[in-house]
């Protein structure tokens, strides 16, 4: 079902229902709670309509990426500065030379991206030419040195849901796709020509004509030139394939093409026009190259839809013994180096903290959603992060060969699954066809025609058996189901998932940001409604530049409100209590503040306290000169829509798993509001345990969105995460998923059965197929002409049934 995105003639406002369906203003995602999916998509909207860029709303597609949580957390620019420091440096000598830099860009999901990062990029004071690549995922600006600033324009497309990123090392235009691209354009010319030449004889035209010799030999220089434009693609992948001692889809491809076009030399040679089937070979190779750059194309372009490289990891200030700091890699760390971690950083090696407090969250590494304090002399685990707002002191206890966290970002070495149904058709096909065409060979020759007639009939035998199927129809049904799948939000980023998803019988979910969101739910959004403008104001200073997921929770509901001013002042923070700004403070219960029931009414500001009725509970409190104006709680809740696809998932025969590293309790508790089996939630587990686990388990999915979950991507049968923004999972993850919910999980199941029962319908119609155009070719009624009929009507056969049997997916 597509959704009708047309605007309101006069608000010039996506609409927010679509055939009776509440879809979300911004992204166009089912959106069931109101005008907006998440608060990250409300966001979004309302800085597009202060920048004047509505206009975004009539040129998007449909349906387009929901906003990330990644637009609203600190992230690291420094990569950029000094990009662009040495793309200035490189241009310094030559006056009035523009600068110029190459980067990647996340989440540009149509033309109507393309088109307000071009209008963020020209209001820039000293912005030059901007070129974006969608196709690529590459974006190239140039600007006037010393009047750009780079980073403030990279924060901006960062609140626009847009990520830049070191440009990865693959060139596009060495990319697979452009290959078969150019060679689909080479091969249809010259089969075109090959067709113009061939059309006199079907017409009539005698070989002892004047001309049909000069038309016979054009017809054999471009399906010569077919063949090595477009031949030699499947000719190469088929020998490789067979050094390795593998049946690859491409070998009964190339064996087609080179028996038809070494048949076609034969019968040119001998001037034997039975033989000839030029046209056929250059039109089979067209067809076969077209589905094979569907298929690559849609891997490609979801795989571009990320950062193929993160920036470097960023360097650590370290202590020498003299007292002189340096900058450092994290990579050269060692045992009992002093070295600084930054507020929002990564504590990259197990350390001893030297600072007296630290608040640090653990959900990256083990899966525990409440932060942690720890005191000087406790040792804080490798992949920590710092959630404090001050810069804190370590000792290093180990160096960085030896940490959890250089093994959680070590690269997994993929190995790539063939289809196991696709390896034993074209083992049966190959053995039928070639047992077929010498038999009927031999046959022939038995029968005294001579070996010339039993060559062309095993000829014919070769040409008329080309698996069209395997190579056009699959690799349709394929790209259709990718397509379908970005429609809800799913990307598919390994060609060989499908073969996998098949085998899948157990899903292993984590618990924190995977099941439940990455912040914790604001419980009470009324309180935060009635505090005043000032009040807001303040709040949003506070928690405006603090990593704590609280502070984070509460900055999302302060952005999605209209929230933008924010208090001026300095920002003070007291480890494991809370923040201060001037009078104002936010921290824990009972945290220099008094209840408003310990108030009287007379003492209470009423132009900020606007609710009276106040009972503290746990959580936060927002308080003015020690007096509380807004208590708001907080809780660790499943995603929306969590307890229902997990229902339905387990409708499908497919059992489901918690693997946790956060606390049984917790486990527990979110196991009740899934109503899933107590015995199938697992908590406290290392990674290492996490990946254990999937030894016994060689059938299991594994989502998850955090490093902890890495290990386990490595052993998992299949992998996804709905994390995009961290630069881990997202290059080990065999698809990943965006939007609040996980309902992207049950249409992957759901389009890969449609796809699954469309390639038995062609698995079906090809054998049919076979057996009819085999016999007649063994029998010897097969000419040139019925085998160029039957070898295009084939193909559009199985288009068709791709079309009838994926006709479904496209429904929401």
């Amino acid at each position: 079902m597509s959704v009708n995105a047309t605007l309101d003639s006069e608000r010039k406002e996506p609409r927010t229902t679509v055939k009776g369906k509440l879809v979300c203003k911004h992204c166009g995602a089912p959106s069931p709670q109101g005008e907006f999916c998440c608060a990250g998509c409300a966001y979004v909207f309302r800085l597009v309509h202060e920048e004047g860029l509505d206009a975004y709303y009539r040129i998007r597609d449909d349906v387009s990426a929901p906003a990330d949580p990644a637009l609203l957390q600190p992230r690291d620019y420094h990569w950029l500065a000094d990009a662009m420091r040495e793309a200035e440096a490189a241009v310094a000598d030559q006056r009035g030379r523009a600068a110029q830099l190459v980067m990647e860009i996340q989440g540009i999901s149509c033309a109507g991206c393309v088109w307000l990062i071009e209008k963020l990029f020209n209001k820039q004071p000293g912005a030059g030419r901007l070129d974006v690549n969608a196709q690529t995922g590459q974006i190239r600006w140039s600007w006037e040195p010393g009047k750009f600033d780079g980073v403030s324009f990279g924060r901006t497309l960062q609140k626009f849901n847009y990520l830049v990123g070191p440009a990865g090392k693959v060139n596009a235009e060495q990319a697979e796709s452009r290959v078969l691209i150019r060679r689909v354009g080479l091969c249809t010319a010259f089969s075109m020509n090959v067709m113009l030449f061939a059309l006199p004889a079907y017409f009539g035209m005698k070989s002892t004509e004047e001309y049909a010799r000069l038309f016979g030999t054009l017809q054999l220089v471009f399906a010569t030139l077919s063949l090595l434009a477009g031949g030699g693609y499947f000719l190469a992948r088929a020998l490789r394939a067979l050094r390795e001692r593998v049946l690859h889809i491409d070998l009964p491809i190339a064996l087609g093409i080179t028996g038809a076009y070494l048949g076609s030399l034969y019968g040119w040679l001998r001037g034997e026009e039975s033989y000839v089937y030029f046209d056929f070979v250059s039109a089979f190779i067209v067809l076969m190259l077209v589905g094979r750059w569907a298929q690559v194309v849609a891997v490609e372009r979801n795989q571009r839809r990320l950062l193929s490289r993160q920036p470097a990891t960023p360097h650590v200030r370290v202590w020498a013994a003299d007292g002189t700091v340096t900058e450092a890699a994290v990579e050269t760390l060692r045992t009992g180096m002093n070295f600084e971690v930054t507020t929002g950083q990564t504590i990259p090696v197990e350390a001893k903290l030297e600072s007296d407090e630290a608040s640090m969250s653990l959900a990256w590494i083990n899966g525990e959603a409440e932060p942690r304090t720890f005191r000087a002399g406790q040792r804080i685990p490798a992949g920590a992060q710092n959630i404090g707002r001050q810069c804190i002191r370590l000792v290093a206890t180990q160096g960085w060969d030896e940490s959890l966290l250089a093994e959680l970002l070590r690269p997994m070495v993929r190995a790539t699954q063939e289809h196991k149904l696709i390896e034993q058709v074209i083992r049966c096909y190959l053995l039928v066809i070639l047992v077929v065409a010498g038999l009927a060979g031999g046959g022939w020759m038995l029968a005294g025609v001579g070996w010339l007639r039993a060559g062309a009939i095993v000829t014919a035998v070769l040409v008329v058996s080309c698996p069209c199927a395997l190579g056009l129809a699959y690799p349709l049904a394929e790209e259709i189901a990718t397509v379908a799948l970005r429609r809800r939000g799913v990307f598919v980023r390994a060609g060989d998932l499908w073969s996998r998803l098949r085998r899948v019988r157990v899903l292993a979910f984590d618990k924190t940001g995977t099941l439940t969101l990455e912040t914790p739910v604001l419980q009470n959004p009324q309180e935060l409604e009635a505090l005043n403008m000032e009040a807001r104001a303040a709040l949003l200073a506070l928690v405006r530049d603090n990593p704590h997921p609280v502070s984070r929770s509460l900055h999302e509901a302060l952005l999605a409100q209209g929230q933008v001013d924010a208090l001026e002042g300095e920002v003070i923070e007291t480890i494991g209590h809370g923040v201060t700004l001037g009078q104002w403070t936010l921290g824990r219960p009972g945290w220099r503040t008094v209840s408003r029931e310990d108030d009287s009414s007379e003492a209470m500001e009423p132009d900020i306290c606007n609710v009276l009725s106040y009972k503290l509970a746990e959580g936060v409190v927002l308080a003015r000169g020690g007096r509380a104006v807004g208590s708001f709680e907080f809780a660790d809740r499943a995603r929306a829509d969590a307890r229902v696809e997990v229902e339905a998932l387990m409708r499908r025969g497919l059992q489901v798993v918690v693997l946790s590293g956060d606390r049984r309790e917790k486990v527990a508790r979110l196991m009740r509001e899934l109503a899933l089996p107590p015995d199938n939630g697992f908590a406290e587990l290392s990674p290492r345990e996490k990946a254990d686990w999937f030894i016994a388990h060689d059938d299991a999915m594994m989502l998850g969105d955090g490093a902890n979950d890495s290990l386990a991507f490595d052993r998992a049968l299949c992998r996804g995460t709905p994390a995009v923004h961290r630069g881990m999972l997202e290059q080990k993850a065999d698809f990943y998923y965006l939007g609040r919910g996980v309902a992207g999980i049950r249409a992957l199941f759901e389009i890969n059965d449609a796809r699954h029962r469309t390639q038995m319908a062609l698995l079906v119609f090809m054998v049919s197929y076979n057996l009819l155009a085999v016999g007649m070719a063994v029998s010897g009624r097969m000419s040139p002409l019925i085998a160029a009929i039957l070898m295009p009507l084939s193909s559009l056969a199985t288009l068709a049934i791709v079309g009838w049997g994926m006709r479904g997916v496209w429904r929401r």
